[in-house]
């Protein structure tokens, strides 16, 4: 038997990591723990929120071929291991991750078998208040997020060798319709 690859993406406010975090709980879903090279935040833990790697070791897995995807953020290095999927797989197991649209552009580029789901915003006034309410950043970084978000909508609607980038796009006007919506795609 053997399992599925689910990938969900959607710009910051869209509600992909509350859909991710309820499809956790499904018990026969793995989530991804990705890798990273930025410090380790308070009470986060290594190899449960991230694998934190120092920056010669990240770029050694990478040569290695040992990342699935793998981008630079913001001056910090951030990647999806293969070895914890394909054991997965290997189980029967669907492995959930959840990475930015540069990642499923790379895995749709080796042609990674999976199902690709894009988590929207309503609309980008809404995606707007939604950051404002987190109330965890500036105005000017909310604009700057808004603008990223705006840019990665856009870029979540093209193609790679001729095939859409995402296989679903779920408009995220209602939190819980849409991981019933996210956890009837995976079931089918």
């Amino acid at each position: 038997m053997s399992g599925r690859l689910v990938v969900i993406s959607g710009p910051s406010g869209a509600g992909k990591t509350s859909v991710c975090r309820a499809l956790k709980r499904l018990p026969d879903v793995e989530f991804s723990v990705s890798a990273t090279t930025r410090p380790m935040r308070d009470r986060e833990e290594n190899g449960i929120d991230y694998h934190f790697l120092t920056k010669p070791d990240f770029e050694a897995r990478v040569e290695r071929g040992e990342f699935l995807e793998w981008a630079d953020y913001n001056g910090k290095l951030y990647g999806t291991l293969r070895a914890p999927m394909e054991a997965a797989l290997a189980r029967g197991r669907i492995y959930l991750l959840e990475i930015e649209v540069a990642g499923t552009r790379q895995l749709r580029e080796c042609d990674t078998d999976g199902l690709y789901v894009f988590i929207e915003p309503p609309s980008i006034d809404e995606l707007r208040q939604r950051l404002v309410r987190r109330g965890s950043n500036a105005a000017e970084e909310i604009e700057q997020r808004v603008r990223i978000a705006a840019d990665e909508i856009a870029a979540a609607r093209g193609e790679v060798a001729g095939r859409p980038l995402y296989d679903h796009f779920v408009v995220n006007a209602d939190l819980d319709a849409t991981i019933a919506r996210v956890t009837e795609l995976i079931r089918s």
